[in-house]
């Protein structure tokens, strides 16, 4: 793994990653640590989760770090416990408690006015301690100074809000939410706001994310589980880059307008030959069979978006190859046993 100075030789690895990030590590913190363990030359995560939160981080690898976006700009569901009567300085357990109130009877009907109430579209002001940027520095940076800049309300949709008392004995109380939102979402701000809508303050206890485009939390692994992996096995953990457009509608094309497409050219089709139009398709060639990267279909036109080199097709089909023994041989030393 590493040559004669002591540093690690990186290598080209494609895929995604399904990562459980654990509590206490940032985003980066974990993509890096992922990336040592694979010794990939190129890594990038699909959107930041907090130090305190857990779940389900896609980390791609390679080639996949060109659909990343897709995952940036995917529907998300989050599992959280707010804390009620307590407000705090970050709006979760991280901060220093700022102002304490007392906690209202939580009655089911309550419940179900405030579900009503955060479902559906809704303006967010974003947290000062977040990524967000305001004139080149990071929010989080002036909120460490004390300060406190004007942000513009972000538009966001709760498609679903479960919302149920986390123990009755509890003190101090605290819910128990399930949601599912759209991309921007930050679940500390509508934390904070049920809070207020209580009448007692709030922030988050804990949270954790379910799901994120498609992908879920059973699907994922831990660094630990990966730390004890062989490199073969981690990598074959990974799933193909296509793994990250795999909703969309896919087109295969022949030898000859593969080439062409992957040199960025349009290819026109007879009508209906690539399907309807779509602004988002993923793209294969037969000879050999491979990804080659994402188009969108307009008037019969097949107009290439993010393309994968020859060289990385070539990495993935060889890496495809050197799996399938793998799998070969633990299913053989199984059967031996």
């Amino acid at each position: 793994m590493s040559n004669r100075g002591g540093k690690i030789q990186r290598r080209p690895v494609h895929g995604v990653l399904l990562l459980d990030k654990p509590l206490g590590l940032s985003s980066n913190q974990a993509l890096q640590k992922a990336k040592w363990l694979l010794r990939a030359d190129k890594a990038g995560h699909t959107g930041t989760l907090d130090p305190l939160a857990t779940g389900v981080l896609p980390l791609c690898f390679g080639a996949a770090t060109k659909f990343s976006q897709i995952q940036l700009d995917a529907d998300k569901t989050y599992e959280a416990t707010l804390v009620l009567g307590q407000k705090t300085s970050t709006a979760d357990a991280e901060g220093e408690v700022i102002e304490t109130r007392p906690v209202p009877d939580i009655t089911p009907e309550l419940l179900a006015t405030l579900t009503r109430q955060f479902t559906g579209p809704l303006a967010q002001i974003p947290p000062m301690y977040s990524a967000l940027k305001k004139d080149g520095k990071a929010l989080y940076e002036y909120a460490r100074k004390g300060e406190d800049v004007e942000r513009e309300a972000r538009h966001i949709t709760i498609y679903k809000l479960n919302l149920a008392l986390a123990q009755v004995d509890r003190a101090p109380p605290a819910i128990k939410m399930i949601v599912s939102c759209s991309k921007g979402t930050y679940i500390r701000t509508l934390g904070e706001d049920i809070g207020e809508a209580i009448g007692c303050g709030a922030h988050l206890g804990s949270l954790r994310r379910l799901e994120t485009g498609g992908f879920v939390a059973a699907q994922c692994v831990t660094l630990s589980a990966l730390e004890a992996l062989s490199e073969a096995e981690r990598e074959a953990l990974l799933l193909p880059p296509q793994s990250l457009v795999g909703s969309y509608p896919s087109v295969t094309l022949d030898a000859d307008n593969a080439g062409r497409f992957l040199s960025g050219l349009r290819r026109r089709g007879e009508p209906g030959q690539w399907g309807a139009d779509a602004p988002l398709v993923q793209v294969f060639g037969t000879n050999p069979p491979a990804f080659l990267g994402s188009a969108h279909i307009t008037a019969d036109e097949l107009i290439p978006q993010r393309l994968l080199s020859p060289i990385e097709i070539k990495d993935i089909l060889q890496a495809s190859q050197q799996h399938s023994s793998v799998s070969e041989q633990v299913g053989l030393a199984a059967r031996a046993h």
